[in-house]
């Protein structure tokens, strides 16, 4: 199996043994507890702008799309969605804390870059061939993961979708991270116990 194929299949359960690290050192503390919140909520609001141009069709199990998306965040960045993950797992290292704090930081950052280029090359070659001159027009003028300053404009004028119902649609990543961090909580305090 490639490993691109493999790293887009189960890109839900690759993080989990960082979590399971990330946990094992929690020791969170002040200033970075902060830090790491601040970077939650900024990974989480890109992630909710980025749902709210795509939909629903982002939570696929299938390389491709049904249309391409050029509005919104993605004038800025063609993979808003896993920059913003990446944004948060950082700020989940930060708010784990530990000794290997930014040990950990580095790793995340590293890791999630390397799993995301293999599966945005991946995609792009499904988007290449789904939508071609389009998609190698919008390659050339949106980078690939980290943002642009300014929006690019292209033809695609879609509307947001309500926050209501992307909220909805990201009900599955805010449980996670919620639950992330109610381990983290927990393992602090039972750890504080012991």
């Amino acid at each position: 199996m490639d490993l691109r194929h493999f790293l887009f299949s189960y890109r839900s359960f690759t993080p989990v043994p960082l979590v399971l690290s990330l946990l094992y050192f929690a020791n969170p503390g002040i200033p970075f507890l902060f830090y790491g919140l601040s970077l939650v909520i900024i990974g989480e609001f890109i992630r909710i702008n980025a749902v709210r141009y795509a939909g629903g069709a982002t939570r696929t199990t299938k390389v491709g799309a049904p249309s391409l998306c050029t509005s919104g965040p993605y004038a800025r960045t063609r993979n808003p969605l896993y920059l913003g993950n990446m944004i948060i797992y950082c700020g989940v290292a930060l708010i784990a804390g530990g000794q290997f704090m930014w040990e950990f930081l580095l790793i995340v950052f590293v890791f999630f870059t390397f799993q995301y280029s293999m599966i945005i090359s991946l995609e792009e070659e499904t988007l290449i061939d789904l939508f071609g001159d389009d998609y190698e027009t919008y390659q050339r003028n949106v980078p690939r993961l980290f943002p642009r300053i300014y929006s690019w404009l292209g033809t695609d004028d879609r509307s947001p979708t309500p926050i209501t119902k992307t909220l909805q649609t990201e009900k599955r990543t805010l449980q996670n991270i919620a639950f992330i961090l109610l381990l983290i909580a927990a393992r602090t305090y039972f750890g504080a116990m012991i």
